[in-house]
């Protein structure tokens, strides 16, 4: 029989088993005891809500928080031409709703990990999702006339969504380690490209059976709220550094961490990496459906778009696409990673190094074949994309083996910063301006429309290389930067060993 902290019985529980109680510690089973009374209703729900609170639990919501953060960042872009048509904006305009939320993504990112290394992180998280959904439900009713409120909205959706990508790893970080620690990051940034591929397909969904683009932002609030509301209840708080058995006390002002964290050269390298892999995945996301329907137009397989609502074949199965190499990516990546561990200590940047570099190679056969074969391209787009999402999960691992618990949410924070400053914070506002300038340069035809965008799309392959080149540099330095963040882990321990004595 086992009790709880208010020493009453709880059912089903064997003399062998233990509860974790109200307090978060493990309470043994007790044999029974007369002084022992039966459970009130209210204290039983208390003890069977503690017994859900697991650490496998709370990735899985935290997970599923992660899938609609990206739903819902990519749900415009799956009826951005409708957007285009409504608005009537130029592609440069376009491309402003991504850059806006990127920037201001990036500059609320270390605000959260800051908070996120000194506050309670589940609070934190749920209100940034309440937030961002409530603004996306709010967008949804602006008319034609406020474009400029419609850009402003997608920069408050932003801010509430940098808090969720700069604290939720580190939760998974504390909760558990080594191999199991990259397994379940890796379904945490599995995450990222099926939300980005749901994100598509709920827009295009939603826009056909509405007959209204508007409802593709008014379906993904709702599952937001939802998952803010399970982070609250299922989700615990651990102690930060708690998986890897100390308790690291606080000791370094963000000034410090900061100093520390730039010349933690594995940190910088795959931040720079992390950049070349956002700035090409944010100009994909923006303008590849849009580049494939104007392919479509130039092949005479379909006709520009003249109606109210426009074709969602391109984004649907875009988005199908992005799915699925993302499971595919992800779990090559983990399953490659801890393989190659067993040949060489420096397997997760070099498994990085060369998805990046064979990326690039079929993203750049992408715009070769689009203008002959459609199908050719939806293949080149496949496998770019497969290798291309390898590296999601591996990247943040090698995050949490070379910084020390109490700097990670920092170092998460400020590497989304980083990556998102050099790489989708301007690489859709980029991509339309180089279009729109080389559509001025020439006569303005259907041809030269869908020419002028491959052409800007060119960018991204060269960006993919060079950040190969910056995981080829990260392996250089990889066992170093983690033998000094152990050393320092060792130290903290030997301390507070010192300090409990």
């Amino acid at each position: 029989m086992c009790v709880d902290r208010d020493g009453c019985e709880i059912e089903g529980c064997s003399s062998s088993d233990e509860v974790r109680t109200l307090s978060g510690s493990m309470s043994p089973g007790l044999k029974s005891n007369p002084d022992l009374h039966p459970c009130k209703p209210g204290q039983k729900f208390r003890a069977a809500l503690l017994r859900c609170r697991t650490p496998a639990a709370a990735a899985g919501i935290l997970s599923f928080g992660n899938v609609l953060n990206y739903m819902d960042r990519y749900t415009v872009a799956g009826v951005l031409l409708d957007i285009q048509r409504h608005y009537d904006k130029s592609d440069s305009a376009i491309g402003l709703l991504q850059t806006v939320f990127i920037c201001s993504f990036m500059v609320a990112a270390p605000i959260f990990g800051y908070l996120g290394d000194r506050f309670n992180r589940k609070v934190i998280l749920s209100c940034g999702i309440f937030f961002w959904s409530i603004v996306t439900l709010s967008s949804s009713f602006i008319s034609k006339e406020y474009y400029w409120l419609f850009v402003l909205s997608r920069g408050l959706v932003g801010i509430g969504e940098s808090s969720y990508s700069s604290i939720s790893p580190t939760i998974i970080g504390d909760l558990f380690t080594n191999n199991s620690r990259t397994m379940m990051l890796s379904v945490f940034y599995l995450a990222i490209p099926l939300g980005s591929g749901l994100g598509y397909i709920l827009g295009s969904s939603a826009k056909v059976a509405a007959g209204d683009w508007h409802w593709a932002l008014r379906v993904s609030p709702v599952l937001g709220i939802t998952a803010g509301s399970l982070i609250l209840v299922f989700v615990p708080e651990p102690k930060r550094g708690s998986a890897d058995q100390i308790g690291v006390r606080r000791s370094t002002s963000w000034f410090c961490d900061m100093k520390a964290l730039a010349k933690n050269r594995s940190y910088v390298f795959s931040s720079l990496a992390s950049a070349a892999v956002s700035f090409a995945t944010g100009a994909f996301g923006m303008w590849i459906p849009l580049y494939l329907a104007r392919a479509q137009v130039v092949q005479k397989t379909a006709e520009a778009c003249t109606k109210e609502i426009c074709s969602s074949t391109d984004s649907l199965i875009f988005g199908a696409i992005t799915c699925v190499t993302g499971l595919l990516g992800v779990v090559i990546g983990a399953a490659t990673t801890r393989l190659c561990r067993k040949k060489t200590e420096r397997a997760d940047p070099l498994v990085c190094a060369v998805s990046m570099l064979g990326s690039a190679i079929f993203i750049c056969l992408i715009f070769v074949v689009a203008k002959k074969s459609i199908v050719g391209a939806y293949v080149c787009i496949f496998i770019g994309e497969t290798l291309l999402f390898l590296n999601w999960a591996i990247t943040a691992d090698i995050l949490m083996f070379v910084v020390i618990p109490t700097r990670r949410a920092t170092a998460v924070a400020f590497q989304s910063f980083t990556s998102h400053l050099l790489g989708d914070a301007g690489s859709p506002y980029l991509i339309g301006l180089i279009s729109d300038a080389l559509q001025q340069s020439y006569a303005t035809s259907a041809l030269w429309r869908f020419l002028s965008l491959g052409y800007a799309l060119m960018l991204c392959p060269f960006i993919i290389v060079l950040g190969g080149m910056f995981f080829l540099a990260t392996a250089l330095f990889f066992l170093d930067d983690r033998e000094k963040a152990e050393k320092q882990l060792s130290q903290s321990a030997r301390t507070l060993s010192s300090v409990k004595v």
